[in-house]
């Protein structure tokens, strides 16, 4: 990633994939009753799918006579964006003591990706028995909620009056800030920068995430511990004094808190000691780090574009040797990128209707080179129905055009830039578009599509694009930013990187999920990092 803002390196937060922990609770309603003379005892089984199979994850606790339960024991689970997490939920009614599950009686089961449960929040679903028919009125609850603590604190520090300890000159202070570790021993959390010869320091404001200093407890005890510094390594110990977090958030801008800096060994041989000096809090302010996750379940939407290259050089869709010809087995590398793509994102859009375009071909009946059309040929309404309607819709469009050029990309990366500009009018986080384009080969409008680029990188954005066939990429990895940052002809700069290109080439021998890791890898990132530079948290987000 080319970055112009610099990140704040805070743990896991811009780690490359997104991987985080949800947790999931589970209700039943109106289940079946299997039992004769009382009402089922249900517990609840997850399953994941793992190549191509069912495995246990886990299981709830067993509720009583209760055909209506709220289960107390949560599901776990790892949360990767660029993966299709499918699960499935079953219910059982408990009639012995047996881990066996064909032991127990079979209430209904309900399977679902992660992605449909964390872009709705919450969902409420039919219990299906294993004949795909329902089981009878009941129905599965399951919510979602990410198990991270994201709040991060702010400290701005100073001294006033400390301690000097060099011969010649003044101190060169520094402070070390300390938690409990498990072990009851003091565990160093963050350590200052040195400010040289004065003992009336200012240091630096810093930001740390709450877990690391205070385990998440703004009441536990921490320890602060001021120090001289020595370039032999020998820091002389100034003082120290124990406050918590509760405490040091008193401070304000205009009443700083004032906490004394002691030195046990001098406090115990002085009579009229008073103190090594002042540490002043000058402003403690805690704040929400937001996950891509947090924008999800805030009900952030994806918006999803399909951009199709349909220039000549893709060759004559009817010869095998095309890009576009469709093989027996009723796929082409348009086809794989669109499903690869697509079947992830597709979870993440409520009403599933994704507008797919085509450029690079003249259209009937007059016969015109279009650079942005509806391949449904609807251009009041170039919406397809998930993926799957993409894939109709392209197979369709197929006969009826001729292929031509050039191979403009800057009227689709603006058509999409349109909509995600009359999005930014909401001031909120609400929707983020991805443009999907797939082409085999060479830009011919580099420059427009450039600057295409760069306006479009201040904006809910991003732009994936796919190579296809052999031909020579470097012009798309100039779009990519990750190795310097985009700049248009003019000389402006992109806000943000928001370009990521893939050769499918590099795909072509491996599991299909490895072409939408690669690909979707930096979308989480790239979409936080917009919303945040824009200030907006997620909606319904609770303050720190």
């Amino acid at each position: 990633m080319a970055y112009t803002v610099t990140p704040t390196p805070v743990g896991p937060v811009g780690s490359q994939y997104c991987v985080c922990k949800v947790e999931l609770s589970i209700c039943g309603q109106n289940l079946l009753d299997r039992d004769v003379t009382s009402k089922s005892d249900p517990f609840c089984v997850l399953f994941m799918e793992v190549n191509g199979k069912w495995v246990e994850l886990d299981r709830t606790e067993t509720a009583v006579n209760n055909l209506n339960p709220a289960f107390s024991k949560k599901f776990i689970v790892d949360y990767h964006f660029e993966e299709v997490q499918k699960l499935k939920f079953a219910l059982f009614d408990q009639d012995k003591s047996s881990m066996q599950l064909y032991e127990h009686d079979f209430l209904g089961e309900f399977s679902c990706t992660l992605g449909t449960i964390v872009s709705s929040k919450k969902i409420t679903r039919t219990l299906l028995l294993g004949n795909g028919k329902p089981a009878g009125k009941g129905m599965i609850t399951i919510a979602a909620q990410e198990l991270s603590d994201n709040r991060v604190i702010t400290l701005s520090m100073a001294g006033r009056k400390l301690d000097k300890k060099d011969l010649f000159g003044k101190s060169d202070p520094f402070l070390e800030f300390y938690k409990p570790g498990d072990d009851g021993k003091w565990m160093l959390v963050h350590r200052t920068e040195v400010i040289k010869y004065t003992l009336d320091p200012v240091w630096k404001p810093f930001t740390v995430p709450l877990v690391s200093l205070c385990d998440g407890d703004v009441e536990k005890l921490i320890k602060v511990m001021c120090y001289d510094y020595d370039s032999d390594g020998g820091h002389d110990f100034i003082g120290e004094f124990q406050t918590s977090v509760a405490k040091m958030r008193e401070a304000q801008d205009a009443f700083p808190l004032e906490l004394e800096c002691i030195n046990p060994k001098k406090q115990k041989k002085k009579k009229n000691y008073k103190n090594s000096g002042i540490i002043i809090v000058k402003s403690c302010k805690i704040t929400r780090d937001f996950s891509f996750l947090d924008y999800i379940l805030g009900g952030c939407q994806l918006m999803f574009t399909v951009g199709i290259d349909f220039t000549a050089s893709n060759g004559n869709p009817r010869d095998p040797s095309s890009l576009h010809y469709i093989n027996p087995m009723g796929t082409n590398e348009y086809l794989s990128a669109i499903w690869a793509v697509g079947q992830i994102i597709q979870d993440y859009d409520s009403d599933k209707m994704f507008p797919a375009l085509g450029f690079g071909a003249q259209l009937p009946p007059d016969w015109k080179v279009s650079h942005e059309f509806a391949i449904n040929f609807n251009p009041t309404n170039p919406f397809c129905s998930g993926v799957e309607g993409i894939v109709q819709a392209y197979s369709a469009c197929l006969p009826h055009i001729r292929f031509y050029g050039p191979t403009n990309f800057s009227p689709i990366v603006n058509h999409v830039a349109r909509f995600a500009a009359q999005a930014t009018q909401q001031e909120a986080a609400s929707q983020y578009f991805i443009l999907l384009i797939i082409t085999d080969g060479v830009i011919s409008d580099m420059d427009e599509t450039r600057h295409a680029v760069v306006q479009a990188s201040k904006l809910p954005m991003s732009i994936i694009i796919i190579g296809v066939g052999n031909a020579d990429f470097a012009a798309m990895e100039f779009l990519d930013g990750d190795s310097r940052v985009l700049r248009s002809h003019t000389g402006e700069e992109a806000v943000r990187d928001i370009v990521q290109f893939v050769p499918f080439r590099d795909f072509r021998n491996a599991p299909k999920e490895t072409l939408a890791k690669a690909v979707l890898a930096e979308l989480p990132q790239q979409v936080v990092q917009y919303f945040k530079h824009r200030n907006l948290p997620p909606i319904n987000s609770e303050p720190a």
